[in-house]
């Protein structure tokens, strides 16, 4: 079986995480291969709810090998932190994960800056960034900028203790300069990184050589893109995006695995929209509906606890996305939520400076000032999360699914009627979501 991928298609928080999860039994290695801690992907099983923040969602299957790639930025004390909650479940992660060495990593300097940055880059409008405060953005920073920048594969070296301290020395006068009192105490963070980095020394190794002997060995490999192809740091919402490209295109580049290997991909759509933190959100809902989607979908972030802010379906944004990552067919998730909420809108174009438009704009001046175009669905009055195939789904939820796909341009593989992994209906392509085949 070629490589597969799945790639949110909205800001994040699409419930990729499940997706992964399903998928990981037909697969033999799972691929994270961009972001970091910053990312929260919830799978629940039975009555087992695992959030997991660095460590690929196929850690759950014994079966599968999971690889943290090179595009990946990595906070050792938190992979720690993850790996020994997920033993403590009875989970054997060091048989099952691989580490790339050439990943970058997260030290107390990049969380010290982080803060830094984000109270001071207020625009306007008040609206900041949206940072989990990590340090995700500055060691991505530093890794472009080379000098700074140090590798899992470094804190296994010799080398290590003096570039820690040459590291500390220069981030210590950067940050006092700006009002920082934070101490970084170069002997203490080299003990404490050095201690970790001997017990990640077994997972450790070089992933980009593995991943490529696997394509040539004709394994089968599923990439789990983090966060959404709308905070791609290229061709997202720009600046209110996250550090690495999160759509489809970064594939190649966080992995080292060429484009063509990947041969289906597969676009993750909650069946509304949320976003975390600043940035324009066009169908955005400051209303009881708004609250109630809110409310139905558990719509507080995986990672900081915040609040999502909720609107409806953005069509435009969706079918950008979907053509930017190369997606073959969708998974529309928390269909559940909108249950019961009445008529449903969806946005099928923009109006921008009095034109109707269906292209996403480039600028975010110009996608804050749109004002969404909706169509009105009529909603389903019954509750679905029983439901196990699509005859088992209302007439009104399948005509909204099916103006989904429409207006994307891609088919629907996959429905999400509730969080549980056995909540999900697998779609026949080859049958009309609506009438009878």
């Amino acid at each position: 079986m070629p490589g597969q991928c799945i790639v949110g298609l909205q800001w994040g928080d699409e419930a990729k995480g499940k997706l992964v999860d399903i998928l990981t039994a037909d697969m033999e290695i799972v691929v994270r291969y961009q972001g970091g801690a910053n990312a929260g992907h919830t799978v629940v099983v039975g009555d087992q709810k695992y959030v997991l923040h660095l460590i690929p969602s196929g850690i759950l299957n014994s079966n599968v090998k999971n690889v943290i790639a090179p595009g990946v930025v990595i906070n050792p004390v938190t992979l720690i932190e993850e790996i020994e909650g997920l033993e403590s479940r009875g989970i054997d992660v060091s048989a099952q994960l691989l580490l790339s060495d050439r990943a970058h990593v997260v030290f107390p300097w990049h969380v010290a800056e982080d803060k830094l940055w984000e109270e001071s880059t207020m625009d306007e409008t008040d609206e900041n960034i949206g940072t989990t405060l990590r340090g995700i953005g500055p060691c991505y920073r530093d890794k472009v900028g080379r000098r700074y920048a140090i590798r899992l594969g470094d804190l296994l070296q010799d080398t290590f203790p003096q570039k820690v301290a040459s590291i500390c020395e220069f981030k210590s006068r950067l940050l006092a300069k700006t009002g920082s009192e934070i101490k970084l105490d170069p002997q203490e963070i080299c003990e404490q990184y050095s201690t970790i980095a001997e017990r990640l020394q077994p997972m450790v190794m070089n992933t980009t050589n593995f991943l490529l002997d696997a394509v040539d060995q004709d394994r089968r490999i599923l990439f789990e893109g983090a966060q959404g192809a709308l905070l791609d740091i290229d061709h997202g919402t720009f600046p209110f995006v996250t550090s690495s490209n999160s759509s489809g295109v970064g594939i190649a580049s966080g992995s080292g695995i060429p484009p063509r290997f990947v041969s289906k991909s597969i676009g993750v759509l909650k069946c509304y929209n949320s976003r975390v933190g600043g940035g324009p959100f066009p169908t955005e809902l400051e209303n009881d509906i708004g609250e109630l989607i809110r409310k139905r979908g558990n719509e507080y972030g995986s990672t900081t606890g915040r609040p999502r802010r909720c609107g409806w379906f953005d069509a435009v944004a969706a079918r950008y996305s979907a053509r930017l990552s190369g997606i073959d067919s969708l998974a529309l998730m928390m269909l559940d939520v909108l249950s019961t909420v009445g008529d449903i809108n969806i946005c099928t174009h923009y109006e921008l400076n009095g034109e109707k438009i269906d292209a996403f704009p480039s600028h975010v001046d110009d996608l804050r000032a749109v004002k969404p175009i909706y169509e009105t669905v009529p909603g389903w009055e019954q509750e679905i999360t029983s439901a196990k195939s699509q005859d088992d789904l209302p007439p009104q939820a399948l005509a909204f699914i099916d103006r989904i796909s429409q207006l994307v341009g891609c088919p629907i593989e996959f429905l999400s009627v509730g969080p549980d992994r056995a909540q999900t209906i697998h779609c026949d392509l080859q049958r009309p979501l609506v009438g009878k085949a």
